[in-house]
């Protein structure tokens, strides 16, 4: 690689550190809401009319202070019911670091909403009432992080002004939920007292907790490394269309297109393109409009090949060595987000990076029960909201990743084939072969028999 490029690799790998996307999480009534809108409020984050307006809302309520929390829930229902309902994203930056926020529902009817919101979060914040401790909720919260691979929490032990900020009751709590998390395989936790409605520690340090030393919720948000060096991760560049021109100027140009999933591709790089397997050179790389040497993730570039193969959009492009696997057969850890069950038999569409194809579901061995990680077997179906294992044949042999290796080709998603409406979203397992799928065969039915 050259000069240039470790150069502009390095560049790359400091410009991630500006940006942070993280997600809140807590049960109904736990402050979350109020959390936000003071760290939209005191980071000099919302305009002024925004402000206004939260202030009248608050006054038509009989508050005479602005409740802080309508600056996020900005649904109709939710202002009237005060529960955050959908998620709600939002854009902020300090001098330090931009930030994009998922403020996630906390009801249980809503758990599939967090699972949206933090499946792309390098952090996430789990709110608890100081007065309550760890709810079940709560601990629904840290399994949906630790499921998703989040590797940062935050636990944020709300509503302290409440309890006279007693170090003790920060302490309990904090204990409890740091061993809960770790037996999780959560690999951080961080603790820290707040009171929202009052500020302490959001934004600035409390004047009545001189016993916590630690750093404000903004403070660790500004901090937290999530620096990144995207030559650790494999290669991945699903190809999401192909350019053929045939013009004069370029009547041989065949590039593809796509946003390089993970890792790094250099010109002269030997790949596989799968699911075909066939192999070739990086023959030159293009972005912006010029010819690179190196291109790496997240960049959306378009990849020209010394050899002419036949490729198309939903091929995975991925260095000659890498052990990828393509299988029709997969097992996965799921989260059913639609009101319809999923159940064995069902025929869905799975949508893995710029691929879909048709899907069965072969078999639901289990269902998690959050509460205490124990496993239900055999539960017949997964309603919404529900968290389980799943086999699932595909149509056609896909090069899916462990969501443990990697979270872009990791997951996926399967679609009612019917409505395109989106039916559950999947972590991926480890590959295996099709002799080894001990499930009943699905009825038979024209196009998804495979």
């Amino acid at each position: 690689m050259s000069t240039t490029a470790d150069t502009a690799l390095a560049a790359e790998a400091l410009a991630a550190t500006s940006l942070l996307r993280f997600a809140t999480a807590g049960s109904v009534d736990d402050g979350k809401s109020t959390l936000v809108g003071r760290l939209l409020h005191d980071s000099k984050s919302v305009l002024s009319d925004q402000l206004e307006a939260v202030s009248r809302a608050s006054q038509a309520r009989g508050q005479e202070a602005p409740d802080l929390a309508l600056l996020t829930d900005g649904l109709r229902a939710e202002r009237e019911q005060g529960i955050t309902i959908d998620v709600a994203y939002r854009y902020f930056a300090t001098p330090r670091r931009r930030f994009i926020l998922a403020d996630t529902p906390g009801h249980v009817q809503y758990t599939r909403n967090m699972v949206t919101g933090a499946s792309t979060a390098e952090l996430a914040v789990v709110l608890v009432d100081a007065r309550n401790g760890v709810v079940e909720q709560t601990r629904r919260h840290a399994a949906v992080a630790a499921l998703l691979r989040v590797p940062h929490v935050v636990l944020a032990v709300n509503k302290m002004d409440l309890v006279d900020y007693a170090e003790d009751v920060f302490a309990a709590i904090a204990d409890e939920f740091t061993g809960y998390a770790t037996s999780l395989g959560v690999p951080e936790v961080t603790a820290i007292p707040i009171s929202a409605l009052e500020g302490d520690n959001v934004v600035t340090p409390s004047a009545h907790m001189d016993w916590y030393s630690g750093p404000t919720v903004l403070e660790h948000l500004e901090t937290v490394p999530v620096t990144h060096d995207p030559t650790d991760d494999p290669a991945r560049f699903p190809v999401q269309y192909v350019i053929r021109p045939q013009t004069a100027e370029h009547p041989d140009y065949r590039g593809y297109a796509g946003q390089l999933a993970s890792g790094v591709l250099r010109v002269g790089d030997r790949v596989t393109v799968h699911p075909s397997g066939r192999s070739s050179t990086i023959e030159a790389i293009d972005a912006l409009g010029q010819s690179v040497d190196v291109a790496w993730s997240p960049q959306s570039v378009t990849i020209r090949l010394a050899d002419d193969l036949d490729i198309s959009r939903g091929d995975l492009i991925a260095p000659a060595e890498a052990t990828l696997l393509p299988s029709q057969d997969l097992t996965a850890t799921v989260c059913h987000l639609h009101d319809r069950p999923l159940k064995p038999g069902d025929r869905v569409l799975l949508k893995h990076t710029t691929r879909t194809v048709k899907a069965i579901v072969k078999e639901i061995p289990s269902r998690l029960t959050l509460a205490d990680l124990s496993h239900h077997p055999a539960p017949g179906e997964l309603a919404a909201n529900d968290i389980g294992r799943i086999v699932l044949r595909t149509a056609e042999a896909l090069p899916v990743d462990p969501y443990a290796s990697s979270r872009r080709t990791g997951s996926f998603l399967l679609i009612d084939p019917a409505d395109g409406s989106t039916l559950t979203a999947g972590m991926a397992g480890e590959a295996f072969a099709g002799a080894e799928v001990a499930a009943a065969e699905a009825p038979d039915d024209a196009g998804w028999d495979f």
